[in-house]
């Protein structure tokens, strides 16, 4: 069996981390960060179980990266996470120095109001990757807590 080793593909883990954060009543946002097609890091939120608001997925991933790698910096390493990230995500991968980020859903609460987040030079985004199931996910969580 051949993989196939794209955007979809490696979105879909993240989707996969997202769910594990769900069975834990977490905001279902997962994240991995891969290099030469090899996951290194796999995380999901942890801000309600480790009552730690600096514990996104995001934040995690890059956090396990580094620690695979040995080093602070993320070079030619691909975020894939299922939610756009936050200011405070996007100024920790600005640190990282990540060279990609792909993310499904748009976040439309934390639209930056004219704040306008600074990414690395060498960094490239893309978006809307498998985003019709992420929004899903996403609608339903904060459907069933409204309820």
């Amino acid at each position: 069996m051949i993989l196939n080793y794209d955007s979809n593909y490696f979105m879909q883990k993240a989707i996969d981390e997202a769910k594990l954060g769900l069975n834990k009543g977490e905001v279902p946002v997962g994240a991995v960060i891969v290099i030469d097609n090899k996951i290194i890091a796999r995380a999901h939120n942890l801000t309600e179980t480790l009552c730690d608001i600096t514990a996104h997925a995001e934040i995690l991933a890059i956090t396990a990266a580094s620690n695979f790698l040995g080093s602070k910096y993320l070079h030619d390493c691909t975020l894939y996470v299922t939610l756009e990230p936050c200011p405070m995500c996007l100024g920790a991968l600005y640190w990282s120095q990540i060279s990609k980020i792909v993310y499904s859903a748009k976040d439309k609460k934390s639209e930056f109001n004219g704040f306008q987040p600074k990414i690395h030079p060498k960094t490239t985004i893309e978006g809307g990757v498998l985003v019709n199931q992420t929004e899903i996910m996403l609608k339903e969580f904060f459907k069933s807590k409204r309820s």
